[in-house]
């Protein structure tokens, strides 16, 4: 028996259709696949990354003097012990040997001592009257 005209027409429609779905499958499945995940994402963080270095550069541009301040004080933040002994080998260097080679007051490394042992106190509220019954 042969098929109508429109049964065929339906079976090549039902077959394009069919490739088609197979291969935007195989597409999914290619791009889904992790090292394609991980290449996707290493792009989109490298220009994520770009455009924040351009941002920054732009800052810069926009307020040098600010920048430069901000840079300056992180920079002795991160640097105040080694400026602390400069400071300290500058100041006996500038010292005359006649003088002791006592620390500054200022620059006296902390010493702790012990505590005082703590003595019982005496109480010191008055003692309560006794109530009388009436």
């Amino acid at each position: 028996m042969t098929e109508p005209p429109k049964v065929a027409a339906a079976r090549i429609e039902v077959e394009r259709a069919k490739g088609a779905l197979l291969d935007t499958v195989g597409e999914l499945v290619e791009r889904f696949q992790p090292h394609n995940l991980v290449d996707d994402i290493w792009e989109q963080a490298k220009i994520k990354g770009a455009d924040l270095a351009e941002d920054a550069v732009d800052a810069v541009k926009n307020r040098p003097v600010a920048v430069g301040g901000v840079v300056a004080a992180l920079t002795m933040f991160l640097a105040r012990e080694p400026i602390k002994d400069a400071a300290v080998k500058l100041y006996d260097a500038m010292t005359s040997s006649n003088e002791p080679k006592a620390k500054p007051a200022a620059l006296k490394t902390r010493t702790r001592s012990k505590p005082a042992p703590r003595t019982p106190r005496k109480p010191t509220r008055p003692a309560r009257k006794k109530e009388t019954a009436a």
